[in-house]
């Protein structure tokens, strides 16, 4: 007797294209949106995947509880979960309580490219306020505080069309751009009130830190090469990062780790020495300390996200 084969598990998230945006899974008509477009959907649905796409995404859930997935951040959610997720950054929610008729109305999303903002911005000094708020998104962000005014934010850009939705659409960014109780959910956790320049220094350590993940780092080293003392150099990062120099660099290498325990099947200690820990006692420890599981019980949970058991 023939066995079914079950498919291949998705270890790369899918990447949605525009022309797949159908009006029957409850997208906008082309010729009825701009650039920012809305979207509703229940669920199940095809469009709950792990999959990313080219635009930023607002998305707020109004009913059902479950596992959300940002980028290698693994969390729960609930009817009211505020979240701003940035160009190419996976993500995926995943309903745990759906009755048997399923929910006609789960996600209010609206999706807008990064392009015509910052080119306004160039122009528009006003639009520049948003800036920073977009440069978090690219960690996906979680906002607390806004729920209750969501909802009614989002019909009242779906309602509007041309510059009266634009208009609605930057009060509601606005609002978001001065929020103060958020946290990032995935990735490096960079503040936005530092300055441009601290911004730019910071990236270029990040970028540094990314790149040379298996190799000793060395907080001295980087001071030297940016002309600071170790203590000045200290001091910088904690107030740039919120982190010191080993946690941060910690926090980075076990992200990273998340991205291999989810995307491969390589063993936990290669994963561990690959990516710059000398000893699985102390990688546990931090992974633990980090994610608050595990790094077998991480690669369990995360298996959910491809819609396994």
């Amino acid at each position: 007797m023939p066995t079914t084969q079950a498919a291949p598990r998705r270890t790369q998230p899918e990447l949605e294209y525009a022309y797949s945006r159908s009006p029957e899974l409850g997208y906008e008509p082309t010729e009825n949106a701009g650039f920012i477009r809305c979207l509703s959907h229940g669920f199940p649905t095809p469009l709950a995947r792990w999959h990313c796409h080219d635009e930023y995404e607002l998305h707020l859930i109004t009913a059902s509880s479950g596992k959300v997935f940002v980028g290698d951040w693994i969390g729960q959610f609930q009817p009211g979960q505020l979240v701003l997720t940035g160009p190419r950054l996976p993500h995926n929610w995943i309903s745990m309580d759906v009755p048997e008729a399923g929910i006609p109305e789960r996600d209010l999303v609206v999706q807008f490219p990064h392009e015509p903002f910052a080119a306004a911005a160039d122009g528009i000094p006003e639009l520049r306020e948003v800036m920073p708020l977009l440069e978090r998104a690219r960690h996906g962000i979680e906002f607390f505080g806004l729920q209750a005014q969501a909802t009614a934010h989002w019909r009242r850009v779906k309602a509007r069309q041309g510059l009266a939705r634009f208009g609605a659409f930057c009060e509601w960014m606005a609002e978001l751009a001065s929020c103060s109780d958020y946290r990032l959910l995935s990735s490096a956790p960079l503040r936005s009130e530092d300055s441009d320049l601290e911004l730019a220094q910071v990236d270029v350590l990040v970028s540094r830190i990314t790149e040379q993940l298996g190799a000793p780092l060395s907080a001295a080293d980087l001071a030297r090469e940016m002309g600071m003392t170790e203590s000045r150099f200290s001091r910088f990062f904690r107030r740039a990062t919120g982190n010191t120099f080993t946690d941060f660099v910690n926090r980075v290498r076990v992200n990273r780790a998340c991205q291999l325990l989810q995307e491969s099947d390589r063993t936990i200690t290669l994963i561990a020495y690959e990516v710059g820990f000398n000893n699985m006692a102390n990688f546990n420890r931090r992974f633990l300390d980090i994610k608050g599981v595990t790094p077998s019980e991480y690669r369990k949970r995360s298996a959910g996200r491809f819609g396994l058991k």
